[in-house]
């Protein structure tokens, strides 16, 4: 009880009191309910099933039973498992940017290089301004859903004026923009949409997958659902989109097809799905000191490519497009 009260101060420090606000007063407008007893009802789901404040609403637990909200994996419980997989002695490896793209090298498909390496070897810096994009990304080694990341023109650099740049702005790691498969881009243009694949080691070390989703933008240059985005599910053996992309905005309402390119999501074949099982797979053991990761995966016209693998990732990417609490499928690898 008193790790859920501790809990308790972390979700209403973090806590979006707007945006809490705007989905109890949609709910009571649309359920017929008063906000107090809204906000009552999240404030015990806390100590009762070790979610957060806007995990109630974003689970949809004003409409489900005492069986179904105890079956999600919120906030709390996501943290508990998490730091059981993936020690913060050997998480490292995922949370720095710098250390990953070194240790998971030969899983990507485009260019990657720290400031120090650009220091050192200024032909690395003319390679990314020369790359066939036309773009460069500046990333900061501990960024998060999308933040400390710039996208700019390689024209509005040369090989000094980059190093200068990234000491000055506090950008660590310099990346080739990246091309997605045509059918993506096809689907969504604003950004590059990435597949997240969760994966977890059992005890002799097999890769058991936890589910696949696709990360669609909306008119945004990141593909993040915390950016605005939509989620959808994929079928692990087939690589087709099986249902529609979710918010976790609960104010709006689930897409089959694309709100601006008018592309179907349901029924979306993800490019080279065998290839990338087998790559995400192969990842997953490379490191098996983090035993439970959600990795960022680009579909290129040549092939998948790791961008980043995740210890702490995303509940809500993993059950809302499904509609489904899955804590059930973790109580087994505890």
């Amino acid at each position: 009880m008193l790790k859920r009260v501790a809990y308790l101060g972390y979700y209403i420090k973090q806590l979006d009191r707007n945006q809490f606000d705007t989905f109890a007063n949609h709910v009571a407008k649309t359920k017929g309910k008063s906000t107090f007893s809204l906000k009552a009802d999240a404030l015990s789901s806390v100590f009762r099933y070790n979610v957060s404040l806007m995990e109630y609403f974003q689970f949809r637990f004003f409409e489900k039973t005492a069986a179904e909200r105890s079956q999600w994996a919120g906030t709390g419980y996501m943290y508990e498992f998490q730091l059981h997989m993936n020690p913060k002695a050997a998480r490292n490896i995922l949370d720095d940017k710098t250390l990953f793209y070194k240790a998971y090298t030969e899983f990507f498909k485009h260019q990657v290089a720290d400031l120090t390496s650009l220091k050192e070897n200024k032909e690395k810096v003319l390679s990314l301004l020369t790359n066939p994009a036309g773009k460069v990304v500046l990333k900061v080694s501990d960024g998060k859903c999308g933040k400390g990341v710039l996208i700019r023109e390689t024209k509005d650099f040369t090989v000094d004026s980059l190093i200068t740049f990234m000491e000055k702005e506090g950008y660590e790691l310099a990346e080739q923009f990246l091309i997605q498969h045509e059918r993506l881009q096809e689907l969504s243009p604003s950004a590059v949409n990435t597949v997240r694949i969760f994966t977890q080691l059992t005890p002799d070390n097999q890769v058991d997958l936890l589910g696949c989703r696709l990360r669609i933008s909306v008119n945004s240059p990141v593909d993040n659902m915390a950016a605005g985005n939509l989620a959808a599910p994929i079928e692990d053996a087939t690589g087709i989109v099986s249902g529609p992309g979710v918010y976790s905005d609960i104010t709006k309402k689930e897409a089959h097809v694309h709100p601006v390119s008018k592309v179907a999501i349901t029924g979306f074949q993800v490019p080279f799905w065998k290839e990338t099982l087998e790559m995400v797979k192969t990842a997953a053991l490379k490191h098996p000191q983090n035993r439970s990761i959600g990795w960022d995966v680009v579909i290129t016209a040549d092939g998948p490519g790791l961008i980043e693998g995740n210890h702490d990732w995303c509940k809500l990417l993993w059950q809302l497009p499904v509609n489904k609490g899955l804590k059930n499928q973790l109580e087994r690898y505890k």
